[in-house]
């Protein structure tokens, strides 16, 4: 199937939403929740049934086009580019990208002979990139901000297809040519910038534990030493537990996307789960019966990453970003964060200021 994702235009979040004082999604219970909240155990009514529903909207969450499957896994470890260690070793700004440019390449007519611009992103990241269960569309601050880079390139911000691409897959699906950038809370490190090209930073977020309330862990410290944790892979949660895991159980418990990790939570498969505080948020914002443990434990920048090579493409979405950024308080990057995530991660000063090379 070769289908587009075509949205009329962003509306307000209506994804999860809570009843006053039960703590339940709102809507029907479907099926397969009726029959988990008979069997599910462990934290009470409450957080069974928010487990529940938070797995079925995992599996009936409406495909993206041209999903990219695990067999590219198997692909990509044939054909992905070797991180010199020397080169990693001696970077010290990552986050510093190309100068923005307007100016048309190659790249970038590709794209405008294709008609269309294509962006892996994820729709389980609640607030990020997530499927509107009540409309089907793809919402959130990664899509605003890949719209607003289809709509720079081709005049049309719907002139977008979307992939479904799991956290490990993101690097692999630029490099064999499956996607034309990916905006998918994506972080710019020493590593990365080997592997694929970033755009100058949109978003800074930081590591943190998330765990349920009253958990024994208290952060990303030894509270975790005996504990399971989850996270995704090919993230930089694993990285910095394979640096340090505090006796944490880790390296068996990896799922393709976060969202699985708070569905194993629920569950009671794992005792915590570690990820960006954006994203943390954001599943804390789904479920009253977890919450951000700690405090974050690294600085994430979030870029825009596209092939290596494909550097005017890189500085066209650098030049999308001064404008996008423009504005202060009126700024499209002001009011994205005011809709999508200023409800779970507070005020803002606003986005990281660029830096470039």
């Amino acid at each position: 199937m070769d289908s587009e994702d075509s949205m009329e235009g962003l509306r307000p979040p209506r994804g999860p939403q809570r009843t006053g004082g039960t703590g339940l999604f709102r809507g029907p219970r479907p099926y397969l929740a009726l029959r988990l909240s008979r069997r599910l155990r462990g934290w009470g009514g409450v957080s069974a049934m928010a487990a529940a529903c938070v797995l079925t909207a995992s599996l009936t969450l409406l495909p993206l086009a041209h999903t990219v499957d695990e067999n590219a896994e198997k692909s990509a470890q044939r054909t992905a580019t070797a991180v010199p260690a020397t080169a990693a070793a001696e970077c010290e700004n990552p986050e510093a990208s190309l100068r923005p440019s307007a100016a048309d390449g190659p790249t970038i007519e590709r794209i405008r002979q294709k008609g269309k611009l294509t962006v892996g992103v994820d729709q389980n990241s609640y607030r990020w990139g997530y499927r509107n269960s009540a409309t089907g569309e793809l919402e959130g601050f990664d899509i605003d901000l890949a719209r607003a880079i289809a709509e720079d390139i081709l005049g049309d911000r719907n002139a977008i297809i979307f992939r479904a691409i799991p956290t490990n897959l993101r690097i692999p699906a630029l490099q064999n040519g499956t996607v034309d950038l990916v905006v998918r809370t994506m972080t710019v490190n020493c590593d990365r910038i080997q592997q694929v090209a970033f755009s100058t930073a949109y978003f800074l977020a930081g590591q943190q534990v998330l765990a349920p309330i009253g958990s024994p862990v208290t952060g990303y410290d030894g509270s975790l030493s005996g504990k399971r944790v989850c996270t995704a892979k090919g993230s930089t949660a694993y990285e910095e537990l394979e640096k340090q895991s505090h006796g944490a159980v880790f390296k068996d418990k990896t799922v393709p996307n976060q969202l699985d990790c708070l569905v194993r939570l629920q569950l009671g498969e794992v005792d915590a789960v570690v990820t960006d505080n954006a994203l943390a948020a954001g599943q804390a914002a789904q479920d009253p019966g977890v919450e951000l443990k700690g405090k974050p434990f690294t600085t994430e920048y979030y870029g825009v990453a596209a092939k290596l090579g494909n550097d005017d493409l890189i500085r066209r979405v650098n030049q999308v970003l001064v404008g996008y950024r423009a504005g202060g308080e009126n700024s499209p990057w002001m009011a994205s964060y005011n809709r999508w995530l200023r409800t779970d991660l507070g005020a803002t000063a606003g986005p990281p200021v660029p830096r470039y090379k």
